[in-house]
């Protein structure tokens, strides 16, 4: 069944260091993914423990939230035709070992710690992450 629906695209700081933002936005819209918003910031400490809290309990949790405020991150909403997958499938697998040849993360990350991208993994949690970052007036 195809629905639109929104989700949540992180680019991380691995990925914008290394100024790979722009291909990995190509590969959002070549994925017939459509931005609605986007804007590139800075997390602070808190907002990182914020934003993964459900991973509080995680033995990777200070590493990740360490990684995700080292640098500059950019954070686009998504919407689309089954937009929660598709951006998914497009990410690849979260260890870049196991990613399929032609997706974002092993094209460009280096790590399953460095992975270079976020991606919602429900239609819930797509809702919350997306208002975590955009304002409704952001969102086009």
């Amino acid at each position: 069944m195809k629905r639109t629906e929104n989700t949540l695209a992180i680019i991380k700081p691995d990925a914008v260091s290394a100024g790979q933002s722009g291909a990995i936005l190509a590969m959002i819209e070549k994925a017939g993914l459509r931005i609605r918003a986007m804007k590139m910031i800075r997390l602070s400490k808190r907002q990182g423990e914020q934003f993964y809290a459900v991973h509080r309990e995680r033995a990777f949790y200070d590493g990740l939230v360490a990684f995700m405020t080292e640098g500059p991150v950019v954070v686009v909403a998504l919407e689309g035709e089954n937009a929660v997958a598709r951006w998914r499938e497009a990410m690849g697998a979260t260890n870049p070992a196991n990613a399929a040849e032609g997706t974002v993360r092993k094209m460009f990350a280096t790590s399953i710690e460095r992975n270079c991208a976020h991606g919602s993994d429900s239609r819930e949690n797509a809702d919350t992450e997306i208002t975590f970052f955009f304002s409704t007036s952001e969102l086009a």
